[in-house]
């Protein structure tokens, strides 16, 4: 789905649109019918979902709406996130019996999700056209390629890897390496190959360039905040420009794709378009950028989840 960018007050658009002739036209991906997913209902500040079998709620700040769901349906989940008003703090009130972990699947791919110290479950099913992208990539390269995937959440591996790509799978926590290593078991592809780090993501690319290093896709999936390994400190809007920088330096001669998903953040789609493009001068490709969504059961609402802007080779 496609939207138009709209200019209000007096400003004459013909001449904004004649000055900047490259204006993007910014689309909305919106994930639906996956079986092992579902976003039953959202409004109120929070967001009813089905992972597998299990009702949980969560905060969710777009959810400016009425729920379409009655208050009873709402009432049937497992468990409820509270949040704290620190960033990222909160915690779970488990209302019926959860496993630790539990199976998921996705188009051939399987993964653990779980109740975790923060909101997220390890699976952010938004990002389900992300995968299905990275994999149609991979596949038209017709060539091997060696993708980079920082920051790194724990399915992304998973697409690339099935479609040939060799992989360097990269977070500051052990725990979320380790638990994407458990997915790629889970989904039978342990023996493709994944090199497994735990770093600090703009440090290592840093590395890897001094190395002459490349790589001829990525995938970044920046949070607001974070630290690495060693305590550094990560901030997106500080960091991620020298980040885009560092990882131009480490880009094949003939790069495939580049994916770039932020949560969170003020910085606007057209922003993420921006610095891509950028970042990209001089190769033959195309840029697109805009929001991920997911589609109630409900009422069909979208509720938009994070931002992202991607580029793609030019075949």
């Amino acid at each position: 789905m496609n939207y138009d960018i709209h200019f209000s007050g007096k400003i004459n658009s013909t001449l904004i649109m004649s000055t900047f002739p490259l204006t993007p036209q910014l689309i909305i991906l919106a994930c639906s019918g996956w079986k092992d997913y579902q976003l039953l209902d959202s409004g109120n500040g929070a967001k009813l979902e089905r992972f597998g079998p299990y009702r949980l709620l969560r905060p969710e700040a777009e959810a400016i709406w009425r729920p379409a769901l009655a208050e009873k349906e709402w009432q049937g989940a497992h468990a409820i996130f509270h949040p704290s008003p620190e960033e990222n703090g909160g915690h779970w009130e488990t209302r019926q019996a959860l496993p630790e972990r539990w199976e998921m699947g996705y188009n051939g791919l399987k993964f653990y999700a779980a109740l975790s110290a923060s909101r997220h479950l390890g699976v952010f099913p938004e990002q389900t056209t992300g995968w299905d992208w990275i994999e149609t990539q991979i596949k038209n390269a017709g060539r091997p390629l060696r993708v980079l995937n920082l920051f790194a959440t724990r399915v992304g591996h998973l697409a690339a890897g099935r479609a040939g790509a060799s992989v360097t799978h990269l977070d500051a926590s052990r725990k979320v390496v380790t638990w994407a290593s458990d997915n790629l078991k889970l989904s039978g592809l342990e023996e493709r190959p994944v090199r497994w780090m735990v770093d600090d993501a703009l440090k290592f690319v840093q590395r890897e360039a001094r190395r002459g290093s490349s790589y001829d896709g990525l995938i970044l999936d920046p949070p607001k905040f974070g630290r690495g390994p060693k305590g550094e400190v990560w901030e997106f809007y500080k960091l991620i420009p020298e980040l885009l920088a560092a990882c131009r330096q480490v880009l094949s001669p003939k790069p495939c794709f580049v994916l770039l998903t932020a949560y969170a953040v003020k910085a606007s789609a057209l922003t993420l378009h921006i610095a891509l493009g950028e970042m990209m001068t001089g190769f033959a490709g195309v840029t697109e950028a805009g929001e991920l969504a997911l589609v109630e059961g409900s009422a069909g609402r979208l509720l938009s989840t994070a931002i992202f802007a991607r580029w793609s080779q030019r075949i």
